[in-house]
């Protein structure tokens, strides 16, 4: 297999330009948002959804011109912070900001984050104009760490990197498989009651609690008996999501 390489700003534009090019395609009416670390944000990605006309926030690294727009506010943080030390202390600010490699000015959201361990700052680059700076931040960008760790459970807990085969088909059928199987268990943890950590719980942790046991399996001509051992520790939630799972009776 060949070394791991990020691609650089051309290559990642021409990626993201097949992806819409195959969204648009089969959803043709589909508003689209793009929604990336700092390593997407370059000229030709940027350009590349202007002209496109897709919407995107994009983190974007630091660098000192975009220390001097929020120096003022950094400084504003840290002494709010001195005075009432404790809880960290987070402030935004938005501005227009073009680097020399930019083709136009664009909006920039910063984030100055006052807390025990000092000062952090943090920035993101978007063509939304409506919104408050707090709320794209906070509930927009960061969201994405969300979607993240969907694909950690994918990935980690169903094993679904294991592309190991020569073909590229077979490759596929186990991405499948492996996609097949997020459902169901989402499907299983969107069963558990709501109020219970289960709700919450990894997929490795329901695995490991829920279907790592010994039971006894009888199959009849109508039905399928799973027999548990009386000492089952969760026998109460496997009844509840027996009963949850199971298919409507017909009259």
């Amino acid at each position: 297999m060949r070394p791991a390489r990020r691609p650089n700003g051309a290559e990642s534009a021409a990626h993201i330009r097949r992806l819409i090019r195959q969204i648009a395609r089969h959803w043709p009416e589909t508003e689209i948002l793009l929604r990336a670390d700092s390593h997407y944000c370059t000229p030709q990605v940027l350009d590349l959804c202007d002209g496109l006309g897709l919407r995107y926030v994009f983190g974007l690294s630091k660098n000192g011109r975009l220390a001097r727009n929020i120096s003022a506010l950094e400084a504003s943080t840290a002494a709010r912070y001195a005075r009432t030390p404790g809880q960290k202390l987070r402030r935004f600010k938005t501005f227009s900001y073009a680097a020399r490699s930019w083709s136009k000015p664009r909006r920039i959201i910063a984030r100055v984050e006052v807390g025990p361990m000092g000062r952090d700052a943090r920035y993101i680059v978007t063509n939304l104009e409506g919104g408050r700076g707090k709320h794209l931040y906070e509930k927009l960008y960061s969201a994405r760490g969300q979607a993240e760790n969907h694909i950690k459970a994918w990935k980690a807990h169903l094993a679904a990197d294991r592309t190991s085969c020569s073909e590229a088909n077979a490759n596929q059928m186990r991405l499948m498989l492996h996609g097949c199987a997020y459902w169901v268990w989402w499907k299983l943890r969107a069963a558990c009651p709501k109020r219970s950590p289960w709700r919450r719980a990894q997929f490795d942790t329901l695995r490991l609690h829920l279907v790592k046991l010994a039971a006894t399996i009888v199959e009849k001509k109508t039905r399928i008996i799973v027999t548990l051992p009386a000492s089952c520790p969760r026998k109460g939630l496997l009844l509840l999501l027996f009963d949850a799972l199971a298919p409507p009776k017909t009259a």
